[in-house]
């Protein structure tokens, strides 16, 4: 069978033998995947290895199971493939089908790719970080170590002249593919229907509706697509049900992308793993459900969680292609055909939403200071850069200028992501290699052990499942133990027991994330570096008071544990002996007017224990008391009467001792009187008053004395304090009979402000108030006498108090006072 591909071959060749780079346009269907790389072999230029990038184990194993088919040769001799979990290559293999992460990892550890003759970049359109950082770095080393090598970007839906542009300029071609016809029924969806009972419904109307054909549905999930199958459970035995996604072992997939071979009509429930790459042989349905499930990084929570979201114009697009790549075809859609334009064009590129924590330890490796230095279609953000910089230090990867560490270079060598390989290389030195591998094939690798959020659980499951996929996984874990160091040798009463490995391994990958539980249910938990977790109560995780989280999805504020072991406080305290700080605070209490002194051990957001600290220093409670003033304010406190008053003359004579002027020097006067004192009420009243009088010079104090004296002295010889804080100006409050012969009102201080009289009777009753003492004797004082007789008859009540001597004795009193006279 002619592939459409292969009429722009001739061209794409010619090119190719003059010019390093070139961009591949072909629609799904074409043959680009396929037919390029075996055509590349026998040209002149191209001695060596040709490796074919693919974004998908899945599609890597199938593309390189066709090629082989074709060559009629098993997979392996000269075409082979290299994924994560499985590799099938020889001496003699020329085309390997690589992920795009196995190729990032060879072009570091071999700059100039030797024997390598092209790279090419399957399905770019996708733009996965892998993909879009390995193809900056085979620019890179192109420009400035291998001017021969060929590099060539290929897509059906590829946006060539940009890439073209990045690729300096290279030329585009374009395939016409082969043309079929395909119809597009939408069918819409009520908002409140399950995705799941969509699906199943819309394959339900596909199979009476087209009476041949191969189903292929796209949902979001594995979830989704466990739920579909189960609705679909009864249908006719002639009808095969297959899943496809990456979770499933290789025999299961290549099962799902085949003919049934007891002819049966089959229906493929597969996430979006089957929009690219792959060609279902047989397929001309297909049931979209509009929905794609993809990761997104959560900067402020350091997290990635994966978020279901309305899938891109091209996705759909490649989605529907799918019904149309061998026949005419059918693709059913639930969403209103209007909807379809509101849908974003593109999938956003990785790089600009994804941790870029790995690619800023490649970038270092590479010997780059500044990522955005290297060729990107999209530079990675500024914002993502620092986050990921910082992550990068606190793991030791990377030393304060930026250059990687020993650490970082340990790191980098291990087919994994930072944190984990962090853990693998820790958990080597603490004798637990083999269970940090199994954590992190747990963790890398959907589905096995399966769903349940106990990775202790999971684990032990694991390790019993029969199959080729937990036997891959088991291998592979093996090949990463091996890789990690061994613990220094020490006699066994020295060696380090845990009694939750797993919970070790995990806090040592997100130290972050370590745990405790919050409330009774274990439904709420906080963690190290200060965000929420929710566990389902139900968990057996529950009746911990301690977790190693790994994997969360949803809100930063309150995100789902999705995986997570249990951990205590003692492996805690070792584990993070260095990290752990204690922490002494002495806190001012308003409602006491004291302070309270606590010792903490904490780690990180979270108290690991706590209690009173009667070490605390004199310095720090002098401080925690003189803070609480300066929040709470001057009222907390114990003023006495005299030093009230002389705030009060001082405000009157203009010299500044109000609240916001003590309070601004409040370092100056307040620290010396709480010295060696616990409470403010401890403070002697008397010393407050004279450490306020003490803040201004002797020129202020004689202003106040001058301009607002604290007493009056009456003609009977008593003295009375003067209120300057009264309303209506400064007051004195006295017996009516200690005025008798004054006939002016008096005055106070060098500005002779007359002074408000608050005139009271024998027994402290007021009688009058005034600021005119003459034109008080001179006019209601009869009537105040006469009142005064009848209630106090014992003292005088002279009817001209002006020229009356002022007493405060009764008559007999007086009498006998003049008698010994």
């Amino acid at each position: 069978m002619t592939l459409p591909v292969t009429a722009v071959l001739p061209e794409l060749l010619a090119m190719l033998a003059d010019r390093p780079n070139a961009v591949l346009v072909a629609p799904p269907g074409a043959g680009k995947t396929t037919a390029i790389a075996p055509a590349l072999l026998d040209q002149k230029w191209c001695a060596g290895e040709v490796l074919l990038l693919s974004p998908r184990r899945l599609a890597a194993r199938a593309a390189a199971e066709r090629m082989a088919a074709l060559a009629g040769e098993p997979v392996g001799r000269t075409y082979g493939y290299a994924t994560r979990m499985d590799t099938k290559v020889s001496a003699a293999t020329r085309v390997t089908v690589v992920t795009e992460g196995i190729f990032v990892a060879r072009i570091q550890s071999d700059p100039e790719l030797a024997g390598v003759a092209a790279v090419l970049f399957d399905e770019v359109h996708e733009r996965s970080l892998d993909g879009d950082f390995g193809l900056a770095l085979a620019l890179d080393a192109q420009a400035g170590l291998r001017s021969d090598l060929r590099i060539v970007a290929m897509s059906a839906t590829l946006d060539g002249r940009r890439f073209a542009s990045l690729m300096g300029e290279a030329p585009v071609i374009e395939s016409e593919g082969r043309s079929h016809p395909l119809t597009l029924r939408h069918l819409g969806r009520a908002a409140e229907a399950r995705i799941e009972d969509s699906v199943a419904a819309a394959i339900r109307r596909a199979l009476a509706d087209e009476a041949e054909g191969d189903i292929l549905a796209f949902l979001p999930g594995t979830a989704e697509i466990a739920r579909t199958a189960e609705r679909l459970a009864t249908l006719p035995p002639d009808i095969a049900i297959h899943e496809l996604h990456g979770s499933l072992d290789p025999a299961a997939q290549r099962a799902a992308i085949r003919r049934d071979p007891e002819g049966r009509r089959r229906i493929v429930l597969a996430t979006s793993i089957a929009e690219t790459s792959l060609t279902l042989d047989g397929v001309r349905i297909v049931v979209d459900s509009g929905l794609a499930r993809r990761p997104r990084y959560d900067r402020a929570a350091g997290m990635t969680r994966l978020v279901t979201e309305r899938a891109s114009q091209a996705a759909v697009i490649q989605r529907a292609g799918r019904a149309a790549r061998q026949a005419p075809g059918i693709a059913y859609r639930l969403w209103e055909e209007a909807a379809t334009a509101g849908l974003p064009r593109f999938d956003p590129p990785e790089i600009l939403e994804a941790d870029l924590s790995a690619l800023l330890l490649g970038v270092a490796l590479w010997g780059v200071s500044d990522p955005r230095a290297l060729p990107w279609l999209d530079p990675p953000p500024q914002a993502a850069i620092d986050e990921a910089r910082a992550r990068l230090t606190v793991l030791e990867a990377l030393d304060d200028t930026g250059r990687p560490t020993a650490h970082g270079r340990a790191i980098a060598a291990l087919p994994m992501p930072p944190r984990l390989a962090h853990m693998l290389i820790r958990a080597g030195e603490h004798d637990l290699a083999s269970v940090a591998a199994d954590v992190a094939v747990l963790l890398g690798e959907r589905g096995i052990g399966g769903p349940d959020t106990d990775l202790e659980q999971r684990l032990r499951r694991w390790r019993t499942e029969r199959g080729p996929k937990a036997e891959a996984a088991r291998g592979m874990a093996r090949r990463w133990a091996s890789l990690a160091p061994r613990p220094a040798a020490r006699a066994a009463a020295e060696r380090e027991t845990w009694d939750h490995p797993v919970g070790v391994a995990l806090a040592l990958a997100y130290p972050d994330r370590v745990a405790r539980r919050r409330d009774a249910m274990a439904e709420n938990w906080a963690s190290v570096g200060g965000r929420g977790f929710r566990l389902d109560p139900a968990s057996s995780l529950a009746a911990n008071e301690w977790l190693a989280v790994g994997e969360t999805q949803g809100a930063a504020s309150g995100a789902r544990i999705l995986s997570a072991a249990p951990l205590d406080l003692p492996t805690i305290e070792s584990l993070f002996a260095d990290r752990i700080e204690t922490r002494r605070s002495v806190t001012f209490s308003p409602a006491t007017g004291g302070v309270e002194a606590l010792r903490e051990r904490r780690l990180g957001a979270l108290r690991l224990s706590s209690g009173p600290d009667s070490g605390a220093s004199a310095e720090a409670v002098a401080a925690a008391l003189v803070d609480g003033v300066r929040t709470h304010g001057l009222s907390l406190l114990p003023w006495s009467d005299a030093a009230a008053a002389y705030r009060a003359r001082a405000a009157y004579a203009g010299v500044a001792l109000d609240e916001a002027t003590l309070l601004e020097r409040l370092d100056d006067w307040l620290p010396a009187l709480v010295a060696g004192k616990r409470r403010l009420d401890a403070i002697a009243p008397g010393a407050l008053a004279e450490a306020i009088r003490n803040l201004i010079d002797w020129n202020d104090q004689r202003r106040i004395d001058s301009i607002a004296p604290a007493h009056f002295t009456s003609p009977a010889g008593s003295t009375h304090a003067i209120d300057y804080a009264a309303e209506g100006g400064p007051r004195v409050e006295l017996r009516v009979q200690a005025l008798f012969g004054l006939a002016e009102h008096p005055v106070i201080g060098t500005e002779r402000v007359p002074l408000v009289l608050s005139l009271t009777s024998p027994a402290g009753r007021p009688i009058q108030t005034t600021r005119d003492l003459p034109g008080f004797w001179a006019g209601s004082w009869s009537a105040v006498a006469k009142e005064m007789r009848g209630r106090y008859p014992r003292h005088p009540w002279p009817d001209d108090a002006a020229a009356a001597s002022a007493t405060l004795r009764t008559k007999k009193a007086d009498a006998r006072a003049a008698g010994s006279r």
